[in-house]
């Protein structure tokens, strides 16, 4: 394997010294290559990869996984000790948490820091398997002069996150590196075998979670409380009643068991509210809240109610009940209020001299003309009060938009299709009554496709 000739590294050197339009690079890599250099500015000349931060707590699910990955990384070892290879699992961080090779390989890997407790995410240690593995879905092939810093040009590696099958969010990494040795080419064949063996096992746990979120929604029913959903912990539906079905924009009374089949709320603010209400109950299992959050059926906000839900100790999901029951009976009392780093706004638009209050559902996407910016809404296209797309970027950028391009500003739960380009750029295709297309710039590309899960 050359360690720094060819094409590849000309590519590199090019880009690394600014250039955008380089040839001859697989476009995976050239993402990943992008998210180094404009977002996490990590130095191409690093020699090693850092130590890892303070020790995070692992939950018990996540032990298990890490577990099962280690036992399987165990048996692969044994297959690329004679090329030079050695394998290794690390967590969500990319923080390396056992790794196994032959002791020659071992030691060479530890120059580079490649060794347990150091860190490998893209953020600290450039393009490499383990960390653009986290950053992407399905395994991850980086060699040579693909990797981001020169110093691990000599490797080529292979990883694969392990996901929770319902947030999608990345648990584990299995990687197998070989230093100046090609990977074997079954590489890609056992990195999915493990994965598949691994997710399995959770699959079954989302199963039995979604079975305890409808045991828990039988139990509200049968209490008179209507208006009632249950959510696993990413905010997708497992099953709601009919009123909670119609203002959710879900089926009513239909259970949703497996986790790529369960049902999407048209309400991103809800959404929004669940994955709030998963990481404060995962650190309190005694917190319960309340909030408000608009719907289509009314213009004034309505009260949410959201109490987790455990199964053998872990978070389930959540159970929420939207305004109040038929019977008069009041929200759960004593819910505290979800803070206002969740804020209920409003974007502000001219019509003629009236002032309009668009909620944010409401807004498709925003468009700067030199000082002003133009709204695209489902009341039309309106000028926005405030001048400049970057003062609207930054007050919106935690409410579910996202900076597209130097013109563009997108509601991310309003794009509906996602067209390419023939030079591969991407063209986002709006749900709005005019089917509007938003270019993404290249600059911003990997960024989108972080947010939607591309």
């Amino acid at each position: 394997m050359s360690t720094g000739k060819g094409s590849v590294f000309a590519a590199w050197e090019q880009f690394v010294q600014g250039e955008d339009h380089v040839r001859g690079v697989r476009p995976e890599v050239l993402l990943s290559w992008h998210r180094c250099r404009e977002r996490y500015r990590v130095d191409p000349h690093l020699t090693e990869a850092p130590r890892a931060a303070a020790r995070s707590d692992h939950s018990l699910e996540q032990d298990v996984v890490f577990t099962q990955l280690g036992g399987l990384a165990a048996g692969v070892a044994r297959e690329v000790e004679g090329r030079n290879g050695i394998v290794t699992v690390a967590d969500a961080t990319g923080r390396i948490l056992a790794t196994w090779g032959d002791q020659a390989t071992v030691a060479r890997a530890a120059d580079a820091n490649l060794a347990t407790w150091s860190c490998w995410s893209e953020s600290t240690a450039g393009t490499n398997g383990m960390g653009t593995a986290l950053e992407t879905h399905g395994p991850v092939l980086i060699r040579g002069a693909e990797h981001w810093c020169q110093a691990f040009h000599g490797w080529a590696c292979a990883g694969i996150a392990v996901r929770d099958v319902v947030t999608r969010e990345p648990i584990a990494v299995l990687n197998i590196s070989c230093w100046r040795t090609p990977l074997p080419e079954v590489t890609g064949r056992w990195l999915s075998h493990a994965v598949a063996q691994t997710q399995g096992a959770l699959k079954g746990r989302a199963r039995e979670s979604a079975a305890e979120l409808i045991a828990a929604f039988a139990q509200a029913k049968g209490r008179g409380i209507t208006a009632v959903a249950a959510v696993d912990t990413g905010g997708k539906v497992v099953i709601a009643d009919e009123r909670a079905g119609l203002l959710m924009g879900v089926p009513a009374d239909t259970p949703a068991v497996e986790p790529a089949i369960r049902w999407h709320t048209c309400l991103p603010d809800l959404i929004r509210v669940a994955v709030y209400a998963t990481a404060r109950a995962e650190k309190d299992p005694d917190w319960v809240g309340s909030t408000q959050v608009y719907t289509h059926l009314a213009d004034e906000p309505s009260p949410v109610a959201i109490r987790p839900v455990f199964f053998a100790g872990q978070l389930a999901g959540h159970l929420i009940v939207l305004g109040a029951s038929d019977d008069g009976h009041p929200l759960p009392a004593g819910a505290p209020t979800i803070p206002s780093d969740m804020p209920m706004r409003r974007v502000v638009a001219v019509r003629g001299d009236r002032m309009v209050l668009l909620r944010l559902p409401e807004v498709c996407f925003a468009e700067s003309d030199g000082n002003d910016v133009w709204l695209f809404t489902d009341q039309g296209r309106l000028r926005a009060a405030s001048p400049g797309l970057d003062k609207l970027a930054g007050e919106l950028g935690d409410a579910g938009f996202l900076r597209v391009h130097r013109r563009y500003v997108v509601n991310l739960s309003r794009i509906r299709e996602i067209e390419r380009g023939f030079k591969n750029e991407l063209f986002l295709v709006m749900d709005g009554s005019t089917n509007d297309v938003v270019p993404v710039s290249r600059r911003n590309t990997p960024a989108v496709r972080d947010a939607l899960g591309l």
